[in-house]
């Protein structure tokens, strides 16, 4: 990866244990190809972000039926591939299905190895089992890393930080750390089912690298009318993660992620006045219904992607 870091005033920050230098602010792969996102937008969008100086690029095998894989492969030619660390993410439990859609990425994203490949959406607590089974998805990445098809293995998901904790545990059973983590990191978080409280502290003391995601819950949290979305920016920033994921459909989103990452940490006394003032918001995950609904589990409306439950466990079922 070529370095970048001295001709723009994004900060870097290191993955985890990875050693990668990663930018503290990443761009999100799901808005670059919405109804109102255009492909000459999404390109102009990667073009600029990776020419500003953000290197971390997010994507997944399920956003937008594949077109935002499509759009990011594109934006990458001409050089840019080798500027950014990137990341997509696999909804496949079974290794085949896993195997499967990982070559499905690979092709969209015109590239013979993806940086970081993350089991996507582990939001039940069977997921981590069926990942680590028998001929489950880690065999299928870890098989794939051994190819040089990836370099790192992460996990995400933005339901319970209950989930995220047994999921770290099933991977130590298996003797196994994960590179990365993602997971939703903002001000209304900090007070329902609190992934900052609950799993942030564990992964910085197993040096995970810490991908935040949903500062601004997908714009629902600025309708609280309690923060701004500078401050739900600043907020997360602020924590110890190693990048902060964000959408981006339009060149002004882009400036203004920009622009705020250049910002020092916020005071802890305004941490504290941020807190204060989302509390009542906060109460019972209103405007964090990624966590209370299912209107964001993509895998809960396609199961499929999920690949077959392991032979070994429908053996075991009566006939």
């Amino acid at each position: 990866m070529a370095d970048q870091q001295a001709s723009t005033s994004m900060p870097y920050r290191v993955l985890g244990r990875t050693g990668e230098r990663v930018s503290a602010i990443g761009l999100g792969g799901w808005h670059l190809a919405l109804p109102s996102v255009d492909e000459a937008t999404a390109l102009r969008i990667v073009h600029s972000a990776v020419d500003r100086g953000i290197n971390f690029m997010d994507n997944s095998w399920d956003y937008n039926e594949g077109a935002s894989e499509e759009r990011m492969g594109k934006a990458l030619q001409d050089g840019r591939r080798e500027r950014v660390f990137l990341m997509t993410k696999i909804d496949g439990r079974s290794r085949k299905e896993a195997m499967r859609q990982l070559e499905q990425s690979l092709r969209r994203l015109k590239t013979d190895c993806i940086d970081l490949v993350q089991h996507h959406e582990v939001i039940r607590f069977e997921d981590p089992h069926r990942i680590f089974g028998e001929d489950g998805a880690q065999a299928a990445l870890e098989e794939a890393r051994e190819a040089g098809k990836l370099r790192y293995i992460g996990f995400t998901g933005h339901k319970d930080p209950e989930i995220h904790l047994h999921t770290l545990r099933v991977a130590e059973q298996n003797g196994f750390t994960f590179d990365a983590v993602q997971m939703p990191l903002n001000v209304m978080d900090a007070h329902y089912r609190s992934f900052e409280k609950l799993v942030l502290p564990e992964l910085v003391r197993q040096q995970i690298g810490v991908l935040g995601m949903k500062s601004l819950g997908n714009g629902i949290i600025l309708r609280s009318g309690a923060v701004t979305a500078v401050e739900c920016l600043r907020y997360a920033l602020s924590l110890p993660t190693s990048v902060l994921i964000t959408g981006c459909d339009s060149m002004e989103i882009l400036d203004q992620a920009i622009a705020t990452a250049a910002l020092p940490p916020l005071e802890p006394a305004e941490i504290e006045a941020l807190l204060a003032k989302t509390k009542a918001a906060a109460d019972r995950g209103a405007y964090e219904p990624f966590k209370t609904t299912s209107i964001f589990d993509a895998t809960a409306s396609n199961p499929d992607w999920l690949g077959e439950e392991p032979e070994s466990v429908k053996n075991l079922m009566p006939a």
